[in-house]
């Protein structure tokens, strides 16, 4: 379950990441808090914040796909880790001294998304430089393991320490820019030389339509593109959903808010773990089962009538949601050359987060219309049509075409094998 954690970089980077990415939910809980207090509970602000912070995903992600492939993704990462820890010292800045308004909010939101929509492709791509390709597999679930972890403790302690403030967000964001401080600490000490860095793709022009060209002629990455769209667009709206139902049907403090969060996150972290024990690519049905079954769950948790029925049936919701989000980001890295990997991963979160700045806010619409149940039913709904949808198209004898054999091309650089054992 934990064999990548013996690469000694791979063990360095994820234990920073615990710290860093418990101060990334902490934000995430305080900002959404602040949202909310500054716009007198207005889904619709809360939906427009998240779009912010997602949107440049669409813009940005092949851009730093391109460069992921291009350039050293262990420095490429210290600028990305710095930036992000500033704008998150901004916003605690502006908060403290009582002179932030919605707008900042909105700037700041869009600012962190823009520098994420590099980053996160080139933190993707750099996972198989630590491990290997024989160990990518785990390392892509405990990446999951430790995000999910961060999530169990990060809103629990938001909460805590939002409600111990008075309701003032700031520390939350004090916090946050402070953990950056840790994966910085570990890029800058890493043992350069047990890195197994791809061949670097040299400047070109087109190099963009290359990595579209290759996915498109892929149809396996193709379906995973797009069973990643919907489920991210219609389905990966807890950041909006959770803070309504506790504001607007529950009726609830943030104390209460970090704790629904929290138990999401017991079940995102069971279903981490269960995905560790993957070494090898996951079949298509597997992806189209897990996004129905994920679906499946958001609609019944819509449904739940109590604030504790609803915290409760978090838990496999939160698990179904890390199944199929780790078997799809696994599908896709395992089924790619090792110099296109970079743009294809891009492709990949443009896709997966892409969808965000349109779903967000149409949740948040439906949520403030309809009621926030709907947001979850509606949403959950999508999910499983599309989930059956994929299920029809493969069942009709369409599955030798779509489904094909992961490439046996890795990354051979001299010293590898030494690292593997």
């Amino acid at each position: 379950m934990f064999r990548a954690l013996r690469v000694p970089n791979f063990r360095r980077y994820a234990s920073a990441n615990l710290v860093s990415l418990t101060g990334t939910w902490m934000q995430r809980i305080g900002q959404d808090w602040l949202v909310l207090q500054i716009s007198h509970d207005s889904g619709i602000a809360l939906g427009v914040t998240t779009a912010l912070q997602f949107g440049p995903t669409l813009l940005l992600s092949l851009v730093g796909g391109v460069l992921a492939d291009r350039y050293a993704k262990r420095r490429m990462l210290l600028v990305t880790q710095t930036l992000m820890g500033l704008l998150a010292l901004a916003l605690g800045v502006l908060v403290l001294t009582g002179s932030v308004a919605l707008w900042h909010v909105f700037l700041l939101a869009g600012g962190l998304g823009a520098v994420a929509a590099i980053d996160a492709p080139v933190r993707q791509a750099f996972v198989s430089e630590l491990v290997g390709p024989r160990l990518l597999a785990n390392a892509v679930s405990l990446n999951s393991t430790i995000f999910n972890g961060a999530r169990l403790v990060g809103p629990s302690l938001a909460g805590l320490l939002i409600g111990a403030s008075g309701g003032n967000t700031a520390p939350a964001f004090f916090v946050n820019a402070a953990s950056f401080a840790f994966t910085i600490g570990a890029l800058a000490g890493m043992r350069t030389e047990e890195l197994t860095p791809s061949v670097p793709v040299a400047r070109a022009r087109g190099q963009l339509r290359a990595g579209l060209r290759y996915t498109w002629a892929h149809p396996d990455l193709v379906l995973a593109m797009v069973l990643a769209f919907v489920v991210g667009t219609f389905g990966f709206n807890y950041q909006v959903t959770i803070a309504l139902m506790a504001r607007q049907v529950f009726h609830l403090g943030a104390e209460a808010f970090g704790l629904l969060s929290t138990f999401f996150a017991v079940g995102s972290l069971a279903g981490a773990l269960l995905s560790t024990r993957r070494s090898v690519r996951p079949r298509q049905r597997f992806l189209i089962g897990s996004s129905v079954v994920f679906g499946l769950f958001t609609v019944a948790a819509g449904l739940m009538p109590t604030y504790w029925s609803f915290a409760v049936l978090l838990i496999p919701t939160g698990a179904a949601a890390l199944v199929f989000s780790v078997a799809n980001n696994s599908f896709v890295q395992l089924g790619v050359d090792p110099q296109m990997r970079g743009r294809v991963m891009a492709l990949y979160f443009m896709c997966f987060m892409g969808g965000t700045p349109v779903g967000a806010p149409l949740i948040g619409w439906i949520s403030e219309h309809l009621g926030a149940p709907w947001g979850l039913i509606l949403g959950g709904a999508v999910c499983v049509v599309a989930g059956l949808a994929a299920g029809a198209f493969l069942a009709r004898g369409r599955r030798g075409r779509v489904e094909t054999p992961a490439p046996r091309t890795v990354d051979r650089i001299p010293g590898q094998e030494a690292l593997r054992g």
